[in-house]
């Protein structure tokens, strides 16, 4: 079959399983293999040494797949309407929008097995392939875009115009030829929307993103202590970010708004907004079912109690310090959430000179033994008595 039908029996069967996009290039060493060599020679990845040790393989598929000829990208959409936050009083936080329903890699893997058997039965013998979801070491927004799917943008993130970024993206490296699509020239222009949004300035320039200070690695790769500095400028956010996305032009569309495959809806109607204290306070067997089958499961519960804590460190007021005080002193084999359940509660009492968190940091701090722990509690402390003594909060009690 030439390589002309085997893109056409692709793109037939890739619609009949509602993937949105698909693309083909060939298989090569990708030419921006030496700008990722770059990025993780300056340490812009951080604590993911997967993308470290795996570096080299990323330059050519072949290192995952020998017989490898052509890899095809497929594109999901996941922009489903944006949730409204629930008009009730309770202190919620927020989560990337790919996170709210089924876990992609599973709906994605899934699919794209299906999409190689449903092409090797039409072409009258097995398929040799290999699929990938982001787990395997391949740089994926360079074949998208060298299949055709779109371009990269200055967030560094791929653009599907009609779909905008959200997308999700997978890979089939087959053992046959297909043509190959056109490449989409970069759109961004002048635009910087994305690069200025960024709440703690994760970007060094348009196309390089220093991952150390993004949100969605603080909240999910990342697992230990959140730098200090950073955490006033996570805001609300409990798991990933989206406001790179949320600004830009091409997400502004009706047809990258509602277009989401139904697969990876929201499961749950809070999955947008979720109430923080009650994620505080849940235990290790509700986290498993709260989790499960989504891509919640990327981090543990200590890490999501450490994220919930320094939202409610941003957003919370007196109203939630006795949640704060309870979970502080449940979680006593959780170092790192009790670190963080101090800054929190330091935080409260700075912004709402509120005297019952300071009085519930001083008690802690003297029986504390964990010397992170302690060390949050006195700094915690510190700032505390000092706003007090340089007058009123900026904000006050609810």
């Amino acid at each position: 079959m030439t390589p002309e039908a085997v893109a056409a029996v692709f793109r037939e069967e890739a619609a009949r399983l509602g993937f949105h996009r698909i693309g083909f290039a060939p298989v090569e060493p990708w030419e921006r293999h030496a700008h990722y060599r770059a990025w993780v020679a300056a340490g812009y990845a951080g604590e993911m040494e997967y993308l470290v040790t795996g570096a080299e393989e990323r330059r050519d598929v072949r290192a995952l797949f020998e017989g490898a000829r052509t890899v095809v990208t497929v594109a999901l959409s996941y922009a489903h309407e944006e949730s409204p936050r629930p008009p009730d009083s309770l202190v919620r936080g927020r989560m990337a929008r790919y996170a709210r329903g089924a876990d992609y890699h599973m709906v994605l893997k899934g699919r794209l097995t299906k999409l190689a058997e449903a092409v090797g039965a039409r072409l009258g013998r097995p398929l040799g392939y290999r699929a990938c979801v982001d787990t395997a070491p391949v740089l994926e927004h360079e074949a998208a875009q060298a299949g055709g799917l779109g371009f990269i943008a200055k967030n560094s993130l791929l653009i599907a115009p009609g779909l905008g970024s959200y997308v999700l993206l997978g890979e089939l490296l087959i053992d046959l030829e297909a043509t190959p699509g056109t490449q989409e020239a970069p759109r961004c222009g002048h635009c910087r929307a994305c690069l200025d949004a960024c709440p703690t300035g994760a970007f060094v320039d348009a196309y390089v993103l220093d991952a150390r200070r993004c949100i969605s690695y603080l909240t999910i790769e990342r697992r230990g202590p959140i730098p200090r500095a950073l955490r006033p400028l996570i805001g609300d956010w409990v798991f990933g970010c989206d406001i790179c996305q949320e600004v830009c032009p091409f997400n502004a569309g009706s047809g990258a708004q509602h277009g989401g495959d139904p697969a990876l809806r929201p499961a749950y109607a809070d999955r947008a907004h979720p109430p923080l204290v009650q994620l505080l306070e849940m235990g290790a067997a509700r986290y498993r079912k709260y989790v499960a089958r989504t891509a919640l499961r990327r981090i543990s519960r200590a890490q999501l109690l450490r994220n919930v804590a320094v939202a409610l460190g941003n957003v919370g007021g007196p109203a939630e310090v006795a949640a704060l005080v309870r979970a502080f002193d449940r979680e006593q084999a959780q170092p790192l959430v009790r670190a963080h359940l101090a800054w929190a509660l330091g935080r409260v009492a700075v912004r709402h000179g509120y005297a019952p968190a300071r009085a519930a940091l001083a008690e802690r701090l003297v029986g504390e033994r964990d010397v992170e722990v302690r060390e949050e509690l006195a700094l915690a402390l510190a700032e505390s008595e000092a706003a007090m003594s340089s007058g009123p909060p900026a904000t006050p009690s609810r």
